[in-house]
């Protein structure tokens, strides 16, 4: 592990361990088999796939729906009634739901002891920009009348661009988001990235085309450089701590950097963690990656760090 340090922003590089390589390439060909031999649609084989991540024992797990929020909430034992993890799935904006991902949010769940709500949004084409981040703002609107005064946004990929992209929002509902956690988040659908273009970039899990034509299909005729699909091109001035993962091997990788950078510009708190050979959105394969679970790890950390005392 490598630590930089520069104004406002915390890097750390993390050296990829002989046994992360052999579990990393296992879960990648594991997760290529499963979309080959899958019999459905794609969003029926994304979410059995996500569905793979274990759900964390000691948690209580029940959906909810009314007229403008639905997703699955999951409990830890004795989690603090005032606070709420809202996790935000990845998907490209087109595929994803919150069945799919409890499994995964279970896992900082329990890491974080806080009670976690997994957001369905609705999906594109059939809902295209900016249904996804209204969504976002429905639900904290609706977490803040349920009594939730704080709150740490987390997400994944396009989760990810989710979350930071409500903080630019200037009337934000009533209540205090504390930290916002991402893992490989995806804040250009510009696709103007380096790393995205790069020929160097070995990409195991996303490809180029797949990335445009969701960016089409969510975007319709709405400028990539909106700030409410593109939050690197509208990073506000007063941001809560932000912790951001991603893995080398990832067409996001800049994504990640660049935000990290104009974050930090702005004298806001920036940790940006960078895993040296792993693929995007690696936090997934908590069973068989170490290195997924000591990346959980840290964010329950950093989320846990950052709440108000007494708050």
């Amino acid at each position: 592990m490598s630590i930089g340090q520069r104004a406002n922003l915390t890097e750390v590089r993390h050296r990829l361990s002989d046994d992360d390589r052999e579990a990393a390439r296992a879960s990648i060909e594991r997760t290529q088999r499963h979309f080959n031999e899958f019999h459905g649609t794609m969003r029926e084989a994304y979410d059995a796939m996500t569905a793979q991540t274990p759900v964390a024992e000691g948690v209580g797990m029940e959906s909810m729906a009314n007229a403008d929020v639905q997703g699955w909430w999951i409990r830890p034992r004795a989690a603090p009634a005032h606070r709420a993890i809202l996790f935000l799935h990845g998907g490209a904006f087109v595929l994803g739901s919150a069945w799919g991902y409890r499994g995964f949010a279970s896992q900082i769940a329990v890491r974080a002891g806080v009670d976690t709500f997994v957001l369905d949004y609705p999906l594109a084409p059939e809902h295209p920009f900016p249904a996804a981040h209204d969504a976002v703002l429905a639900a904290l609107r609706w977490l803040a009348h349920g009594g939730i005064r704080e709150v740490a946004l987390v997400g994944d990929s396009a989760g990810g661009g989710l979350a930071l992209a409500a903080l630019g929002v200037e009337e934000r509902p009533a209540l205090n988001i504390a930290s916002v956690a991402a893992f490989s988040p995806w804040v250009d659908l510009g696709l103007t990235g380096p790393s995205f273009h790069s020929d160097a970039t070995r990409d195991a899990v996303l490809t180029r085309p797949v990335l445009a034509n969701a960016a089409a299909a969510y975007l319709g005729a709405a400028d990539p450089a909106d700030g409410r699909a593109s939050p690197l091109h509208a990073v506000p001035g007063h941001l809560p701590p932000i912790a951001l993962q991603v893995g080398t091997d990832e067409l996001l990788l800049d994504d990640a950097r660049r935000y990290a950078a104009a974050a930090a510009e702005q004298a806001n708190e920036v940790q940006l963690e960078i895993y040296e050979g792993l693929h995007h959105v690696f936090q997934r394969s908590t069973h068989e990656l170490p290195g997924a679970r000591s990346a959980l790890d840290e964010v329950a950390r950093f989320i846990s760090r950052c709440w108000t005392p007494d708050a």
